[in-house]
């Protein structure tokens, strides 16, 4: 099997099975391998691990990029805030058990760490000027939108409230469209 389709079967065994304390060798037969493949291709479960968060949000990425432009920003957000959520309620503790290892330069980490901040920010700077915002401010609105939604994701994780999270999102995406008149 090739890395990509060992990737790609990975991201599909732990969404349906959840992340838990899978040792390597589990999921290798959960995904029709060995332990030893998984070895060479990502180097130890955490670098497996690593790499699953990094499609993951590549995923979600690409997810932000195909969503219809003819719809009003308002209701493109809430849309894109659902896939997210959903997906977060599978991959989120390990997003954020993973963004505490880079915090930490732990070695398995190198190319996550990369891609937490600094690959998000320019998608999310182009919909702050779609919607509105000014060029020059929509760096720091496209900064501290990716920081509140992880935080809320934190917050559903820790709190399963989606109701609230979702009312909390709401009045955060108001801020950003009243800053987009103001």
């Amino acid at each position: 099997m090739s890395r990509e389709t060992l990737l790609t079967d990975a991201v599909q065994y732990f969404a349906e099975n959840g992340i838990g304390d899978a040792s390597l060798r589990s999921i290798a037969t959960g995904i029709g391998t060995s332990h030893r493949m998984l070895i060479y291709h990502f180097g130890s479960r955490e670098g497996l691990l690593a790499e699953v968060v990094r499609t993951v949000e590549a995923q979600q990425r690409d997810l932000l990029a195909t969503l219809d432009n003819d719809v009003p920003i308002e209701e493109l957000s809430e849309r894109f805030w659902r896939q997210v959520t959903e997906a977060a309620l599978i991959y989120g503790p390990l997003f954020f058990e993973l963004s505490a290892h880079a915090m930490q330069d732990l070695p398995h980490t190198e190319a996550l760490k990369a891609d937490l901040i600094n690959v998000w920010l320019p998608p999310l700077i182009e919909l702050c000027i779609r919607a509105g915002l000014p060029e020059d401010q929509a760096p720091a609105y496209a900064r501290l939108g990716l920081a509140a939604s992880r935080g809320l994701l934190f917050d559903l994780l820790l709190t399963g409230d989606q109701s609230g999270v979702d009312e909390a999102s709401a009045l955060l995406n108001k801020l950003f469209y009243a800053g987009s008149v103001g």
